[in-house]
């Protein structure tokens, strides 16, 4: 996994964790904003005006995270005004990529890496090297590396830019969303990782009871609600959308996940099937290389094995959530 320390970058596979075996995951570091005008972020710093050809995001494909990012960016239409770099090379020194941007240079063996960015922005760089990444050209430095506030500034702030108004995080449905978002990314989107890079017993059960409450939870939900918020697709959705994606490819698997499947669940079953389904959506993921993804991580899947399965022919067959109502 590796990590950087004083601006240079140094191999450690070890994963955080405390004293009882339970998951750590290291907060986002660089959390700034973009907004329509420039304005000064919340902190009283200078601000970053949303500009066309100006802001580049890095990304993975097999990153649950850097997906959201991506998916936002397809659904915004903002893919000739924000570029962006998918990894295409192996992570032996962190995210890794055949193609430079901007005026980085290749590292030594050929390839451009994540954390050249990173020490661009700061030469004294301490810490993780994360996808989604958003670079900011004119300033030559990272605004943001946290993939919640970067949707949200996807979502508002490039609307000048971009003939799609749809508002994924609107007023009335705020409060809703933020309830949601906060339940399913501490009891699922992160509570997978939890089970998977438990460190004991009791830190991988407790993770795993959790990630099923919130499977539970989300099962009745829906079959009451079209959506996660209610009768709208929001910002929740996506959000909850690549994990649950990825569950029954390889987090029932490969980190342990395997009470029951996404499939196992009708309500989340087709609700799955009609995000996946939804126009532009599957251009944003491809599946074996999501697989590849996770099982080269050699601290959970010593032998780098990659499984043939699973099949997930189900996600192409109709769904029933046209039952429900809609805003």
């Amino acid at each position: 996994m590796g990590l950087m320390i004083d601006g240079k970058w140094v191999d450690d596979d070890r994963i955080s964790a405390d004293a009882r075996g339970h998951f750590v995951r290291a907060d986002s570091r660089f959390r700034h904003w973009i907004t329509a005008d420039g304005s000064a972020g919340l902190s009283g710093e200078r601000g970053f005006k949303a500009e066309a050809g100006r802001y580049h995001l890095f990304v993975s494909p097999s990153c649950p995270w850097a997906h959201r990012t991506i998916i936002m960016r397809k659904l915004k239409a903002l893919d000739g005004v924000i570029s962006m770099s998918n990894a295409d090379r192996p992570k032996d020194e962190g995210w890794a990529y055949s193609e430079a941007v901007d005026d980085f240079k290749h590292c030594a063996d050929g390839v451009f890496r994540l954390y050249q960015v990173y020490a661009a922005a700061d030469a004294n760089y301490s810490g993780k090297v994360t996808v989604p990444t958003l670079w900011d050209r004119e300033r030559r430095t990272i605004v943001n590396n946290e993939s919640s506030e970067i949707i949200r500034m996807l979502n508002s702030a490039f609307a000048a830019y971009t003939e799609v108004s749809y508002d994924y995080y609107p007023d009335a449905l705020r409060a809703e969303i933020d309830r949601i978002n906060d339940f399913v990314y501490n009891h699922f989107n992160n509570g997978v990782y939890r089970a998977g890079f438990a460190r004991s017993q009791e830190a991988y059960d407790d993770a795993v009871r959790k990630v099923f409450l919130c499977l539970d939870t989300l099962e009745k939900q829906l079959g009451e609600r079209r959506y996660l918020a209610g009768e709208r697709i929001t910002e929740a959705d996506w959000r909850a959308f690549p994990t649950l994606l990825r569950f029954d490819l390889v987090y029932y698997s490969h980190f342990k996940c395997n009470l029951r499947r996404i499939q196992d669940y009708p309500n989340l079953a087709n609700y799955l099937r009609e995000l996946y389904q939804w126009p532009g959506i599957k251009e944003t993921f491809d599946l074996q290389k999501i697989k590849e993804g996770y099982y080269s991580q050699l601290n959970v899947n010593p032998t780098g094995i990659v499984p043939l399965g699973p099949i997930l022919d189900h996600l192409v067959l109709p769904h029933d959530r046209g039952r429900l109502r809609t805003a």
